[in-house]
């Protein structure tokens, strides 16, 4: 077909079947339908091909054998399968099918195409579908090995004539422009498949070793934890905000009775409180995990940063600023300093011992306790004025700023560092993509806000959902993706301020509430729930504190 030939060793390549065709069922089908039973005949001691098994006689004893032998080549098992090819006296494809395969195999991919085309197949379609994903692989080698005239030719005068999948002629043109992005290795390939799986499942919150390609996949609700496990009465006042530390062994709240409480998670699911942190004047607004987390900062409204020892519940430092109250708290990535937004809207940052080491001065901050900073340490999120959020890059001395239209109550930036999602007064969270053109890609609707501060969190699986307090008493739950209503767990008796998922146990939920308590949620599924009967609406009263 064309006048380009391979002039240097084609590039390394899997020996056996050619993953490219591989992906082709109906061709490989084709070729098989085609050439197994006319080509290939039985020796004569062992039947024809007309012979049948089973009980009821209606399986081709050729087309069985046929099947067993393709299974062990596709399991690279070649030995077993050319000795079973060879007892039984039943190739599994003719000698100008396996001349075919070769050539592929060798990159040989003009002698390859014309080989295919001396294949008795019935189907036209067929052989310039398979034609189409030969000249495809040679194109893309040609450019891997930076022979872009050749793979431009290969491109225009062999792959477009052939008038298949215009939409994948049009992805290989911009290969031209940009050639690595379309080079996969077969694990890749793998790993799309299911990664496709779990987008088509709304529910899915497992490992992908729970993951089959042979039958379409589907969670079910079960998977996302639905039941009460544990109701934690300690608080006094109303729980404002709660997050399990990075390894999920622990949890933490902070409460408007002024005090925070560290909560030990055990393996097999009860939560029990370790250390009630007391000392702050005010209500505790917010805590925050170090990195290790080993410590714990836990910041009072307008008030002070205090820094714990999660082993000894020991207050370590406490952070302040004459005339000034501090709103927020944060840590370095590398947990060798913290960083607060103050009333004054500057954003101040600190070593351990309390030294301040930078402070931005201005419209930096308002009076809502939100802060973030990415993982490399480079970007400080906060919420500059009511309907922006900062975007401070400490490196290049360089500001930008997320615009909403209406008010922002609060954000929380996803583990990856590539999400953000920010809660607004007008009942609607959005999720903004960080990553290239800053922009939102999703929108979530459903809960009730009125007059309070609302969290959300991202969880479950790789952060495939969006889980959110209400103020109607209820934790709704979202697909991260879709954005599609999954859920509404109903059991608080108030608001619903605070949500967290366990970064640990992909079916472990807190959330807290103005009715004084924290909902520990797992799974609902019944031999779970008689398991944990014993543990149930525990209620660990104020008076037991240690």
């Amino acid at each position: 077909m064309g006048a380009i030939e391979d002039s240097e060793p084609p590039l390394k390549r899997i020996k056996g079947r050619p993953n490219s065709l591989e992906d082709s069922s109906s061709f490989t089908d084709s070729i098989a339908c085609s050439l197994g039973d006319s080509m290939a005949r039985p020796l004569p001691s062992q039947g024809d091909d007309g012979e049948t098994i089973g009980s009821k006689g209606v399986i081709k004893r050729s087309e069985f054998i046929k099947i067993i032998t393709r299974a062990l080549y596709s399991l690279g098992y070649n030995k077993s399968g050319a000795i079973l090819e060879e007892e039984s006296g039943i190739p599994l494809n003719c000698s100008v099918v396996n001349l075919f395969m070769q050539q592929v195999v060798d990159g040989k991919w003009n002698d390859s195409v014309s080989t295919l085309r001396t294949i008795d197949l019935l189907d036209e379609k067929a052989v310039n579908l398979a034609s189409f994903l030969i000249l495809e692989q040679k194109f893309l080698e040609l450019l891997k090995t930076e022979k872009v005239n050749a793979a431009l030719d290969t491109l225009r005068n062999e792959i477009v004539p052939l008038q298949i999948n215009s939409s994948r002629v049009h992805e290989l043109a911009k290969c031209i422009f940009s050639p690595s992005s379309e080079f996969s290795s077969p694990n890749e390939d793998v790993a799309t498949s299911r990664e496709n799986l779990r987008d088509a499942c709304a529910f899915h919150n497992a490992l992908d070793t729970d993951l089959s390609l042979y039958s379409d996949h589907q969670c079910g609700r079960t998977q996302i934890p639905t039941q009460t496990l544990q109701t934690l009465v300690v608080h006094s006042d109303e729980v404002w905000f709660l997050q399990f530390s990075h390894n999920g062994k622990y949890l933490a709240s902070a409460s408007k009775d002024q005090s925070a409480i560290i909560w030990e998670v055990q393996e097999d699911g009860p939560v029990s409180p370790k250390h009630v942190l007391t000392g702050h004047r005010k209500p505790v607004l917010v805590v925050s995990w170090s990195p290790d987390d080993q410590q714990l900062l836990s910041c009072g409204q307008e008030e002070v940063v205090r820094r714990w020892d999660v082993s000894s519940g020991e207050c370590l430092q406490v952070y302040e600023k004459n005339g000034v109250g501090l709103i927020s708290c944060g840590w370095f990535p590398d947990g060798k300093g913290i960083f607060s937004g103050m009333t004054d809207k500057s954003i101040c940052l600190w070593d351990l011992e309390g030294r301040e080491l930078e402070c931005w001065k201005g419209q930096r901050t308002v009076k809502i306790s939100d802060m973030a900073i990415t993982d490399d340490g480079k970007r400080i999120l906060s919420i500059c004025k009511e309907t922006a959020i900062l975007l401070l890059d400490r490196e290049a001395n360089w500001e930008s700023m997320i615009e909403e239209e209406e008010v922002i109550t609060s954000f929380s930036l996803s583990k990856d560092n590539k999400f953000l999602l920010v809660n607004l007064i007008n009942q609607e969270i959005h999720l903004w993509s960080l990553e290239g053109d800053i922009k939102v890609v999703a929108k979530y609707k459903g809960h009730k806000r009125d007059r309070f501060v609302i969290r959300s969190c991202f969880g479950g699986f790789e952060q495939a959902f969006i889980a959110s307090g209400s103020e109607d008493s209820q934790i709704y739950i979202w697909h991260k993706s879709s954005g599609e209503l999954l859920l509404t767990l109903p059991g608080h008796s108030g608001a619903v301020n605070s949500v967290s998922w366990s970064p640990a146990n992909l079916h472990m939920l807190a959330s807290a509430s103005d009715d004084r308590t924290i909902r520990i949620w797992g799974l609902n599924q019944l031999n779970l729930t008689h398991k944990l009967t014993h543990r149930n609406d525990i209620a660990i009263h104020s008076n037991d504190r240690t």
